[in-house]
C-alpha cells in the first residue's frame, strides 16, 4: 500500500513538473511572437514613412525645377508656323535669362501684362531702343530690312514705326498673317519681367525633335 501511494505521489510530481515546463515554453513562444509582430509593425510603419518622405521630396524637387529651371510648353495655335505647329511640345529654359541677355531672333515664352496665365511663344524682333516698322511686307529694324527665312509668308499689311521702350521687346509670330503679337494692342511691347524663358528644343513629335533657331 505504501509502495502504491509512493508511486502515485511520484507520478503526480512528475506530471506537475511536465506541465510547468510546457506552460513555460508556451509563454516564451507567445512573447517571441508578440515581439516579432511588434517589430514587423514598426518596420512597416518605418517603410511607409520613408516612402512618404521620398515622394514628398520628389514632388518638391519637381515643383522647384518646373518653377525655376525648365518647363515643357504645349504650343497652342498656328502663330509660329512653319517653325512650330499646334500641339508641338517645346522645352523651355527658364534659367537662361538670369545669366545672359535676350537676343534678336530668340523664341521666347512670355505672359502679357493683361494676362498672367496664358503662355505666348513668339520671336524677338526688336530690343530696347530699336526702331521697328513693317512696310510692303518687309520688316525693318533700325531702317534695315531683316532677312527672315523662317517666316511662313510676308505680312499683308504695314505697321507704322515704333521705338521699343526700355526693358521691353518687340515680338512677332513667324506666321505673320496669323499671329497675335506686338502689333496687337492687347499684347504690345513685352516687358522683360514677363519673360518665362527661351524655347530651346522641340521635343514632340518624336520624329521632329530639333533645336529651335
Amino acid at each position: 500500500m505504501d509502495k502504491y501511494k509512493t508511486c502515485i505521489e511520484y507520478e503526480k510530481k512528475n506530471n506537475t513538473k511536465g506541465n510547468s515546463g510546457s506552460d513555460s515554453i508556451f509563454v516564451t513562444r507567445t512573447r517571441k511572437e508578440r515581439k516579432m509582430n511588434e517589430n514587423s509593425k514598426k518596420k512597416s510603419t518605418k517603410e511607409a514613412w520613408e516612402w512618404f518622405q521620398a515622394i514628398l521630396v520628389a514632388l518638391v524637387l519637381a515643383l522647384l525645377i518646373r518653377t525655376f529651371i525648365f518647363e515643357i510648353i504645349i504650343v497652342d495655335g498656328d502663330s509660329m508656323l512653319p517653325t512650330l505647329k499646334d500641339k508641338d511640345r517645346v522645352f523651355v529654359n527658364k534659367l537662361i535669362y538670369f545669366v545672359s541677355e535676350p537676343k534678336l531672333g530668340d523664341m521666347i515664352i512670355f505672359k502679357t501684362p493683361e494676362d498672367n496665365k496664358t503662355n505666348y511663344v513668339k520671336r524677338i524682333i526688336g530690343l530696347s531702343g530699336d526702331k521697328v516698322r513693317i512696310e510692303k511686307g518687309i520688316v525693318y529694324l533700325n531702317d534695315k530690312p531683316l532677312d527672315e527665312p523662317y517666316v511662313l509668308e510676308l505680312p499683308s499689311y504695314d505697321f507704322p514705326e515704333v521705338t521699343v521702350p526700355k526693358d521691353c521687346f518687340f515680338v512677332l509670330g513667324d506666321n505673320r498673317n496669323g499671329s497675335k503679337d506686338s502689333r496687337d494692342p492687347y499684347v504690345g511691347f513685352v516687358p522683360q519681367e514677363n519673360l518665362v524663358g527661351k524655347a530651346i528644343w522641340r521635343i514632340w513629335p518624336l520624329d521632329q525633335i530639333s533645336v529651335l533657331e
